[in-house]
């Protein structure tokens, strides 16, 4: 299995567009206006000013335009600063959510971790997707929910030892040449931190909205913050990711004692909800810490399919009725 997952990453290789190359940096000393001897600080303002633009257009060269998934009405993103954090558990509970909120919605789900991919284990679901008559790849579907992962093209242990190109290869395959039919939401499980993919993904799909998850921990609103703060110091004409913040998820918010049921806030209390109003970002909702979630997404049956009236099923139902709610219209 191992090998044509390799052979596919290959040929893979050749399916990024020039455009999603970097651009190459202007030759040094070309300057973007003639210097001038003797020029004052307005002058000097003016050629800094006159340098900015023409680095933006540079650069704007080379990036790709946006390109919808065909099928797909809206994309909504779940990403995170740090690992750790609970973010695909959060995502495949919310895309089951998405589902059961509104049983005429269809619902996808996918996963750009190509280091790390979780969704096969937490959906229950192995094996090869199968090739369309055009060569697309079909998603595996389990609870209602078409999913692909680079989780299917791999051995379960097998790690991915790829560098830059490779990857950004494969995310390219996965958002491309999967058939996905008609899909109301596709939720995307993004890998933590502020790298490529993440770039690669905004710049290349339209996103109708993005989720950022994190605890309450100080570390982790550390890089939650880097998170949502990404795409305010790309300094490229992008579309900005962070005006389709549609709000941030507190998870692992509290701890409550099986036995005495008495509350504990292990990682602190409401540190997200403070990042939330320093961003001037919404909270969308509290996740709890509890065991029933960790099992069941271990054990490939989510608290919001195995245990719908569970208060941790609920937490994520409003969370999903919180999305929606704050999504544009989708296209016609």
């Amino acid at each position: 299995m191992a090998g044509p997952a390799w052979r596919w990453a290959r040929s893979a290789a050749r399916l990024l567009p020039a455009g999603g190359r970097a651009p190459a940096a202007p030759p040094r000393g070309s300057g973007c206006a003639p210097a001038a001897p003797f020029a004052g600080s307005a002058s000097s303002s003016s050629g800094d000013e006159a340098l900015r633009d023409r680095r933006a257009r540079i650069l704007s060269r080379g990036l790709p335009k946006q390109k919808p998934i065909e099928g797909v009405k809206q994309v909504v993103v779940f990403a995170s600063g740090k690992g750790g954090v609970g973010k695909s558990t959060t995502a495949v509970n919310t895309a089951l959510a998405l589902a059961a909120n509104d049983s005429t919605k269809e619902v996808g789900l996918l996963d750009v971790d190509i280091y790390g991919p979780s969704i096969p284990k937490m959906m229950n679901l192995k094996g090869n997707p199968e090739l369309t008559p055009k060569n697309l790849m079909r998603p595996l579907k389990n609870y209602g929910i078409a999913c692909m992962s680079m989780g299917f093209l791999i051995e379960e242990t097998a790690p991915v030892v790829w560098r830059g190109l490779m990857v950004m290869s494969a995310v390219e395959k996965l958002l491309r040449q999967v058939d996905w039919g008609q899909l109301d939401y596709l939720v995307i499980d993004m890998p933590p931190g502020t790298g490529d993919v993440q770039l690669s993904v905004s710049q290349n799909i339209p996103i109708a909205g993005a989720v950022i998850i994190s605890t309450p921990q100080d570390v982790a609103l550390l890089d939650a913050h880097k998170g949502a703060e990404m795409f305010r110091k790309v300094h490229v004409p992008v579309r900005l990711y962070i005006k389709n913040v549609l709000g941030l998820v507190q998870n692992m918010s509290v701890f409550q004692c099986p036995k005495c049921k008495h509350e504990t806030h292990i990682f602190g209390a409401d540190g997200v909800r403070d990042l939330a109003k320093a961003l001037g970002l919404d909270i969308l909702g509290d996740i709890p810490l509890h065991v029933n979630i960790r099992e069941t997404c271990d054990s490939g049956q989510p608290v919001v399919i195995s245990q719908p009236q569970s208060d941790a099923a609920k937490a994520y139902l409003k969370i999903a009725m919180e999305i929606v709610r704050r999504l544009p219209e989708p296209p016609a």
